[in-house]
């Protein structure tokens, strides 16, 4: 009869000889394993400084094209803006000075002429401040000879009151807006603080530039809207409107996002989504140019644009 010190002994045996085939073939795999991963390691390190080689070489192709672009902008957009005037309007904190100031320069290279610049506070778009806004649209304290729409939409009405002082209308037979009308405005709506004036003083335009960043992320559509509204009353009550941007802005739920994805709107206005860039400040330039010909575009980077719309041709 086997005994239970067989049975123990034999167990003991089994689970030795377990351990020390585990030992013998990890000690086995071990070299090969430990090679693989070391070569792995050493080619994701060189694919490392291959893909840092490539991002050098493309950022300095980058800064080398912008650089160009820079240089030949003047010559680009000149005569494209030839006694023509511009009003720029710098609608969120993110739009840097720098490009206000670009764009600024550049309408002087194409001939024409910037008659202020105007920031909108985030309080023009917030749905908390409507009911006050409203009330100044509507209340008597405006200048004689504004036609407003029939509508409660504060939007609507803020933005028909605001492009029918700072646009100068393109039939001959309308006035052009009484500037003192425009300084009673632009000092009635700062004092709700919805906007503040940032150059010394403004006048009515021909075109309006109005200047973007980002998306809003709250009440994002409500506020989104009420920009649409002004840019399409700008776009109306002048010779025309470009929005300019970044790709942030081109997304869905930023401006540029919400006129390109309505028809009618995007074929009254036009948008640049590269606002940043050389290129961009010319498609900017150029399309307020296309604009006085009846023809808006899409510029920039984003899906379904053009790089830059075309170049006027030289005078002979």
């Amino acid at each position: 009869m086997i005994d239970f010190r067989y049975h123990l002994v034999s167990l003991i045996a089994v689970f030795l000889a377990v351990a020390l085939g585990i030992v013998i073939g990890t000690t086995q795999l071990n070299g090969p394993i430990l090679a693989d991963l070391e070569n792995q390691v050493t080619d994701l390190e060189q694919d490392k400084r291959s893909l840092e080689d490539q991002t050098q070489t493309l950022q300095a192709r980058l800064n080398t094209s912008d650089a160009f672009e820079e240089a030949v902008a003047p010559t680009l957009v000149a005569g494209s803006l030839t006694q023509r005037s511009v009003v720029i309007i710098v609608a969120g904190d993110d739009v840097a000075t720098d490009t206000v100031e670009e764009i600024s320069t550049l309408v002087g290279a194409a001939g024409g002429t910037v008659t202020g610049t105007v920031a909108l506070q985030p309080e023009y778009s917030d749905p908390a401040t409507a009911a006050s806004l409203q009330s100044y649209v509507t209340g008597s304290g405006l200048p004689p000879g504004l036609a407003l729409p029939e509508t409660d939409d504060t939007g609507q009405l803020v933005g028909a009151l605001l492009a029918q002082v700072l646009m100068r209308p393109t039939g001959i037979s309308v006035p052009a807006p009484d500037t003192a009308g425009l300084s009673s405005v632009l000092a009635g709506l700062s004092a709700l603080e919805v906007l503040t004036v940032e150059s010394a003083s403004v006048t009515p335009a021909d075109y309006a530039v109005l200047l973007t960043a980002g998306a809003f992320t709250d009440e994002a559509e409500e506020r989104t809207d009420t920009l649409v509204d002004l840019t399409v009353a700008l776009d109306a009550a002048g010779s025309g409107a470009v929005v300019a941007g970044d790709d942030a802005a081109a997304a869905e739920a930023g401006l540029i996002g919400v006129i390109r994805a309505d028809p009618e709107t995007s074929a009254a206005v036009s948008t640049v989504d590269n606002v940043g860039s050389s290129s961009g400040r010319i498609s900017t330039v150029l399309a307020l140019g296309r604009e006085s010909e009846g023809t808006s575009g899409k510029y920039g980077t984003g899906e379904d644009t053009q790089p830059v719309p075309p170049v006027p041709a030289a005078t002979p």
